[in-house]
């Protein structure tokens, strides 16, 4: 088959999260003998060269009007390019709608990857786009050929289910094969780590406060953020490391005792994820605190996960439970034969297979 994977409106660098899943899955197609593109269209906000490798589409922002006007030109450009790439099916993240990406279906079949439930989540956008998501979101679900969607709770979704449309549930994965798992550290205070983004209110970044002031006797340290916003105080046994690049990302997940998943999940309505940082702590052998469901690893009979509710009060509810899940965690490591229904390869096979009944 011939692939063309597109990726709207995001940058997509290579040493993000996102980024890294792309290249693994464009890498595990390729090697089942297919023939794959990326085609991204993105905001002109860091040079090419750290990009995810491919056909780039950049629009720049000004005003809202302006905006859009320079996303609908790059989208444009978009599909020429993937007219003239001529694939067998395209692979489309989920994004938010711009004018003529529906023009793809004339193309070739396209199946949509379902992420979030977008109805929910691009409410922060503020009135306007959350208004604009809505009017124009069946546009491109009325059409496609399938959706691929990351938990079962998205395929269930009214949001999705509606549209009647080939469903198949692939959580994200990791490639077990190339992550070594790191030795546990020798911390006599424990490190709890907790890996998150700016800007999503679901991450729930600012009840780590309340957890460090409880239990002054934890370290907690977060990668992505260097503030807080809204917080008075940040206690010192709060460290907000910012942004980190390889190796300084990966020498934080390697003194980490436990790691905590996103824990405000609630916040948009959702009670089910597959956090790719969940699979990655892991994969280093990090023992991880669940606030929500992962059905690959729900059902895991096993010490080194601790599951809390998916609650706003869980950081108060169950901090001491947290804290004492640190300590019994220093010295050991998540054993790797329990999670290798994570890896990429077989998830990558499974998503193969459903392009090739989609495609034919």
């Amino acid at each position: 088959m011939r692939i063309a994977y597109i990726s709207l409106h995001w940058t997509r660098p290579i040493t993000s999260g996102v980024g890294q899943k792309i290249i693994r899955q464009v890498s595990a197609w390729r090697n089942a003998g297919h023939e794959v593109e990326v085609f991204m269209h993105s905001q002109q906000d860091r040079p090419e060269s750290n990009l995810v490798p491919g056909k780039i589409f950049f629009f720049r922002k000004g005003n809202k009007l302006q905006t859009e006007w320079e996303r609908i030109r790059a989208a444009m450009r978009l599909i020429k390019s993937i007219q003239s790439y001529k694939p067998d099916i395209i692979y489309l993240r989920y994004g938010i709608y711009v004018y003529p990406i529906q023009k793809l279906i004339e193309i070739a079949p396209v199946i949509e990857e379902i992420n979030t439930n977008d109805l929910t989540q691009h409410n922060e956008l503020g009135n306007l786009y959350s208004l604009y998501n809505q009017s124009t979101r069946g546009i491109l679900l009325k059409s496609v050929n399938g959706l691929v969607t990351m938990t079962q709770e998205l395929a269930n979704a009214p949001a999705f289910s509606s549209y009647k449309k080939p469903t198949r549930i692939i959580a994200n994965g990791i490639d077990l094969k190339n992550i070594i798992p790191f030795d546990a550290p020798n911390n006599k205070t424990p490190h709890l780590l907790f890996i998150a983004t700016p800007g999503y209110y679901w991450h729930g970044v600012d009840k780590l406060v309340t957890l460090a002031e409880n239990f002054p006797d934890l370290i907690i340290e977060v990668v992505g953020y260097d503030h807080i916003e809204g917080a008075r105080h940040i206690p010192s046994n709060l460290i907000l490391l910012g942004y980190l690049e390889m190796p300084k990302y990966q020498e934080a997940i390697a003194r980490a005792d436990a790691a905590l998943g996103t824990i405000a999940l609630h916040r948009k309505g959702m009670e089910e994820a597959c956090p790719l940082k969940t699979r990655e702590c892991l994969a280093y052998g990090v023992p991880m605190v669940l606030p929500y469901i992962d059905n690959d690893i729900n059902n895991l009979d096993c010490d080194f996960l601790l599951k809390i509710p998916n609650k706003e009060d869980n950081m108060l509810t169950h901090g001491k439970i947290i804290r004492d899940f640190a300590y019994q965690m220093r010295g050991r490591r998540a054993k790797r034969e329990l999670i290798a229904n994570l890896d990429d390869e077989k998830k990558e096979a499974e998503r193969l297979e459903f392009f090739r009944e989609i495609a034919h």
